[in-house]
């Protein structure tokens, strides 16, 4: 057989190339120049060059919300894979209902984050809230600078479990049934199967779940914009939250391109670490 002029193979991946170019390549270069001028948005643009990053490197806005941002990464992720691979060990099993709980754990993933901010914004009501009703006692989740994060993660774990938990199903139903059978002949504790034998072939599913949802952590602001606005005393300022501060309340659009720059690479250098890391630890071949 002749090979194929590379052409077609070309003219076949235009449409994705276009779509990459103008919604991710362009804007992250357009956010780099951007990043340096001094601009409000209205007035003339004045080129600055690395003013920006030298301001925000000198001040402490940006290293509070990489503190915050990380912290709540490291609330969120590794509880919500928790959560998820437990909730998909049950639901897996064929039993009577459980296609129903599946959509059910999966509607507030497909829920507008900021819909959900709102609805759990009066749930976490300290006079008025359902929560506090339920307790019986008056707690203030939102305004405390000590609760306000966790309960900024809770919401995002409760979100974003029933999502995963579809993954972790998905890689479970790969697994060949032999494999446990053979485990339980010599003797394997389900907590022993689950250790030495579903973790670790689950880590495809797994790497592509954290690298996935810690993308999704460093850029969360729908949620947190409803829920607490960044406050109190900025303990909820993640990143996204001080872009939008930066552009539409100080009207600082360079020193908030600036920041969307870091952040972008942020997350290159944190994808090619967990690549590196699971790479070397991931097998496909489960025959």
């Amino acid at each position: 057989m002749r090979p194929r002029s590379p052409v077609v193979g070309y003219l076949l991946l235009a449409p994705s190339l276009i779509g990459v170019t103008a919604f991710l390549l362009l804007p992250v270069l357009l956010a780099f120049v951007v990043s340096l001028f001094r601009w409000d948005l209205i007035g003339t643009r004045e080129f600055v060059g690395l003013a920006n990053y030298a301001d925000l490197l000198s001040g402490g806005a940006l290293l509070n919300s990489l503190v915050v941002t990380v912290l709540f990464t490291v609330i969120a992720v590794p509880v919500t894979l928790a959560l998820g691979l437990v909730l998909a060990t049950q639901l897996v099993r064929a039993v009577p209902g459980s296609t129903l709980v599946r959509v059910i754990v999966v509607i507030p993933w497909v829920c507008a984050p900021l819909a959900l901010g709102v609805v759990w914004k009066w749930i976490f009501q300290p006079s008025t809230g359902a929560l506090n009703a339920l307790l019986g006692v008056r707690v203030e989740w939102l305004t405390s600078p000590m609760l306000a994060l966790p309960a900024v993660a809770f919401v995002a774990i409760w979100q974003q479990v029933g999502y995963v938990s579809l993954f972790f199903q998905a890689g479970l139903a790969r697994i060949p049934d032999t494999i446990y059978e053979a485990a339980r002949i010599d003797g394997a504790s389900p907590f022993q199967q689950l250790r030495f034998m579903t973790i670790p072939l689950l880590r495809p599913t797994t790497f592509f779940l954290g690298v996935t949802q810690v993308v999704a952590s460093f850029q969360v602001f729908d949620m947190v914009y409803a829920l607490t606005g960044g406050g109190p005393e900025h303990r909820t300022e993640v990143i996204a939250s001080l872009i939008y501060n930066q552009a539409f309340d100080s009207f600082a659009v360079g020193k908030a391109s600036a920041v969307a720059v870091v952040l972008f690479l942020l997350l290159v250098v944190i994808t090619v670490a967990q690549q590196r890391y699971f790479g070397r630890r991931i097998t496909y071949d489960l025959s």
